[in-house]
């Protein structure tokens, strides 16, 4: 695998995702950034995976950049015939929320199923499966895909799979914000790390109060419109990088933005493309 020097890091010539070979074991907690006391900024990627998928990566963009738990986040954009055609997995929960349209997943166990906007795909890979994830409509399709380390203790856990549609989810309105509970309370998703997922649409002027608690690591990725959070301004394609304690987001447009946070495993991530050891 070919490295180049880039902005004073080592960066992959290859993609990190579902068709790569990747063999940099991390040490670990490894993480994108050390908190200070305001949230840094992370600005996603442009990139290709799969077959022609289009997507932005907002990490890992060099071997080694994890958040634990969380080992890649991907805003994908994906128009028929592209998409993720059948490929391995092992070692993590590949988890999909779709934003717009629809995606369908079949996989090696038997399973087939097809969510649209407000759905979820969770494939617990475990020991070792195969999938496929590939738009269900024409045009565009729109999601995001999160990987969720497995702990030591479960990486040769049986696969499952798991799909919920949008009417499942619980969304309440908190102050102009409507928040759509994807992972945590009230939702009937179930991965095997601690894990808060929000989608809030916050219109413009709205603000939006949440709080990242003890050890979880936590960010804030906005896939549309403009925030300010503290006195940083994310905008469409870049997250900020939360600490522990109160968060406050100012909606500067209309805005849609992802909560998300997770309960470290304190072990190494060693992040071999579709496989994590």
């Amino acid at each position: 695998m070919k490295l180049t020097r880039r902005d004073g890091l080592f960066a992959s010539s290859m993609l990190l995702g579902c068709g790569t070979d990747v063999r940099d074991p991390v040490p670990p907690r490894g993480v994108l950034a050390e908190p200070n006391s305001r949230p840094q900024l992370v600005t996603a990627r442009s990139s290709v995976d799969g077959d022609h998928a289009n997507l932005l990566r907002l990490f890992p963009q060099v071997p080694g950049q994890h958040r634990d738990p969380f080992v890649l986040l991907d805003d994908f954009r994906v128009a028929p015939p592209a998409g993720f055609p059948m490929h391995p997995h092992r070692g993590f929960e590949a988890f999909t929320y779709m934003l717009d349209g629809s995606f369908r997943h079949r996989d090696t166990m038997g399973n087939e199923s097809e969510v649209t906007s407000g759905g979820t795909q969770r494939f617990t890979s475990g020991s070792g499966a195969r999938h496929s994830e590939m738009p269900g409509r024409a045009g565009l399709n729109r999601g995001l895909q999160l990987w969720v380390n497995l702990p030591k203790r479960l990486k040769s856990i049986a696969p499952t799979y798991g799909a919920v549609h949008a009417p499942e989810l619980p969304v309440e309105s908190r102050a102009g914000a409507v928040i759509r509970t994807v992972v945590g309370k009230g939702s009937p998703v179930e991965l095997q790390t601690e894990v808060d997922y929000l989608d809030v649409r916050l219109p413009q002027a709205n603000r939006f109060e949440t709080e990242l608690g003890g050890r979880r690591q936590g960010l804030l990725y906005v896939a549309d419109g403009v925030v300010r959070v503290g006195d940083v301004e994310v905008r469409a394609g870049q997250a900020a990088l939360l600490i522990a304690g109160a968060v406050g987001v100012r909606a500067l447009t209309d805005a849609r933005l992802f909560h998300l946070a997770g309960l470290p495993h304190d072990e190494p991530i060693v992040h071999r493309g579709p496989f994590v050891d």
